[in-house]
C-alpha cells in the first residue's frame, strides 16, 4: 500500500512538472520546426508580444502563410528600425533572401502572438 503511494505521488509530481514545462514553453517567442526535406525547410514561428526572435539571417528566400493578423517590426543589429510587415491571417508572402552578412531580429510590439508558417528554399 505505501508503495503504491509513493509511486503515485512520484507520478503526480512527474505530471506537474511536465505541465510546467510546456507551460513555459507556450510563454515564449520561438520557432517550432515542421518539416524538412533537401528542398526547403518549414517552421511555425511564434513571436509573443516584446519577446523578440534573436538575430538571424536568411540565405534563401521563403514563402510565409500568416496565422493571425499582426505588424512585425524588423531590426537591426543596432536595434534599428529597418522594415515593418503587417499580416492578415490567412495570407501568404514572399520574402527575398537576406543581404549578405546581415542580421536581423523580429520584434512585436503588437498586444497579441504572432503565429506564421514560413517555407524556406534551401537552393
Amino acid at each position: 500500500m505505501l508503495q503504491t503511494r509513493v509511486l503515485l505521488l512520484m507520478l503526480v509530481t512527474a505530471l506537474i512538472s511536465v505541465a510546467a514545462t510546456l507551460a513555459l514553453q507556450e510563454q515564449r517567442t520561438r520557432r517550432e520546426p515542421q518539416f524538412e526535406n533537401d528542398r526547403v525547410k518549414v517552421w511555425k514561428s511564434i513571436i509573443l508580444p516584446n519577446q523578440p526572435l534573436r538575430l538571424h539571417r536568411h540565405e534563401h528566400g521563403r514563402a510565409l502563410i500568416a496565422l493571425t493578423d499582426g505588424n512585425l517590426k524588423v531590426v537591426n543589429e543596432a536595434g534599428e528600425h529597418i522594415d515593418t510587415y503587417e499580416w492578415k491571417a490567412g495570407e501568404a508572402y514572399w520574402l527575398d533572401k537576406d543581404p549578405p552578412d546581415v542580421l536581423h531580429g523580429d520584434v512585436n510590439e503588437g498586444p497579441e502572438t504572432i503565429e506564421v508558417i514560413v517555407v524556406e528554399l534551401k537552393n
